[in-house]
């Protein structure tokens, strides 16, 4: 999720709350959400949930595409600009309009690594399996199931133009395009995946979801047929706000598969400023008893506070 500027380098990737490398200090970011909370201000009405067509990929914004590596695996990304696309200059966040889903957070780039490693491990596999990234912005975890064989992959985004402006141009350019500059195990990558763009609130986009029921509780019902939800589902950086997280643990209870579902998350081990952070999801899924949670990864390399990637199994 990273956003064009004159003062940034290509290879810039940032964090939250002051936590960015080379981040403008004068942008609007996380701290204005602080603000909304601390004062208990509404928060503006999310804006509606959509189901964003292939087709519709933005032709108007200016996208440009550079190679990532990680760890000797190359994924390509694009760049584009939050002024051009949301009139928002050098800012991380706008509470109910922009959820910073055009910058390239750590988070993301930490759980394609440790998807990898887990895949390499024989921890995980991704062939086959019904997948859904959550607060995708650049979608590269999705991404990267898609080239280890899922059938399904299914890309979430607050803001439909973080998907027309950036996630469907990643995936064409990683994907669909023949001019990739790095090599496709075709023996892996399902060509023909089911791969599909949905926008919209934590709290609504379940009514869109092909694979999510309405009632986190007819998770447990008899008969249910459990074929129709998501093996793996995928986040980062999407626990940094308190007011969400219950939203986004009863949209993952509305989209799990039962009893072999798993979800890795991504985020740091906490928001300074904000309240969240993977320690408190964490604690909360304990707390409900439906999940076991693994630490998978630590990162600790001093461009941020602590990052963590969790692994939380369904008991």
């Amino acid at each position: 999720m990273e956003a064009k500027s004159s003062s940034n380098s290509s290879s810039q990737t940032f964090g939250l709350l002051g936590n960015t490398v080379g981040a403008p200090s004068n942008g609007l970011g996380l701290s204005f959400l602080d603000s909304l909370q601390t004062q208990k201000l509404p928060l503006p009405p999310p804006p509606p949930f959509l189901e964003i067509l292939p087709s519709q990929v933005s032709s108007s914004v200016k996208y440009n595409v550079e190679s990532v590596n990680l760890d000797g695996l190359t994924l390509l990304k694009g760049r584009v600009s939050t002024e051009e696309v949301f009139s928002l200059s050098n800012s991380d966040l706008v509470p109910g309009k922009y959820e910073g889903g055009l910058k390239l957070w750590e988070g993301s780039l930490d759980l394609v690594k440790t998807l990898c490693t887990e895949v390499l491990d024989s921890k995980l596999s991704l062939k086959g399996k019904q997948v859904l990234e959550l607060g995708c912005g650049h979608g590269l975890p999705g991404i990267f199931s898609c080239l280890k064989g899922a059938s399904v992959v299914h890309f979430q985004d607050f803001n439909a133009e973080v998907l027309q402006c950036l996630t469907i141009p990643n995936v064409n350019s990683n994907i669909h395009n023949k001019s990739q500059s790095f090599t496709i195990d075709e023996n892996q990558c399902n060509l023909e995946a089911e791969i599909r763009y949905f926008s919209g609130d934590w709290s609504e986009v379940h009514n869109i979801l092909p694979y999510a029921c309405n009632d986190a509780n007819q998770l447990n019902c008899p008969g249910l047929d459990q074929s129709a939800r998501y093996d793996v589902i995928l986040m980062a950086e999407t626990v940094y706000s308190i007011s969400t997280l219950p939203s986004l643990y009863n949209l993952i209870q509305k989209c799990i598969t039962r009893p072999h579902g798993v979800v890795y998350m991504a985020a740091k081990k906490y928001y300074f400023g904000v309240g969240g952070g993977s320690r408190r999801f964490i604690s909360m899924a304990e707390k409900d008893g439906i999940f076991s949670a693994s630490l998978v990864a630590e990162v600790t390399d001093g461009s941020s506070n602590v990052r963590e990637v969790w692994k939380l199994d369904l008991k």
